[in-house]
């Protein structure tokens, strides 16, 4: 929990509660037990927090003890800003050539000629966006001859 050296003449619920270190739920559901009501500013209505409920609410937070006195935990809240790394994107494991003409091969022997190896790499990455290596080639054959049999069905042309 971070202590700001100089606090503001007046701070929002939003504010307190980041002030506290606390989820704005999490500090609405306090207030009144834990934290003091905030005042009202005039003409708007709007809760606001002075100087000396700052302290106060701050105070508590310290302490692990509410205003009612009776004492409270408070769990670290999740850091929303914390610096990440960005995600390397990982290599795209789309099968090779030689893979390509053996699903071609594999294919024509199956009796489906109409399929071109661009549509064959199209649904292989389809069906298989991590790749297909280490997979037995008879499975992925039987994959792409399955859906190529469903995209050219006799009731699916002309959709």
């Amino acid at each position: 929990m971070s202590v700001p050296n100089e606090m503001k003449a007046v701070v929002t619920v939003a504010e307190m509660a980041r002030m506290c270190c606390l989820s704005r739920s999490r500090f609405y559901q306090l207030i009144g037990s834990a934290f003091p009501q905030p005042e009202r500013q005039p003409g708007t209505g709007r809760p606001i927090y002075t100087e000396d409920l700052q302290r106060v609410c701050l105070e508590v937070r310290r302490r692990n003890c509410g205003i009612d006195g009776k004492p409270i935990l408070f769990y670290a809240r999740r850091p929303t800003s914390a610096p990440t790394r960005p995600k390397t994107p990982k290599p795209k494991l789309a099968p090779k050539g030689k893979d390509v003409s053996a699903l071609v091969d594999g294919l024509n022997a199956l009796g489906l000629t109409t399929a071109t190896a661009a549509q064959i790499q199209r649904v292989t990455e389809e069906l298989f966006p991590g790749g297909t290596e280490g997979m037995d080639q008879g499975e992925v054959l039987r994959a792409v001859f399955l859906h190529l049999k469903r995209l050219n069905a006799a009731n699916n042309v002309g959709r």
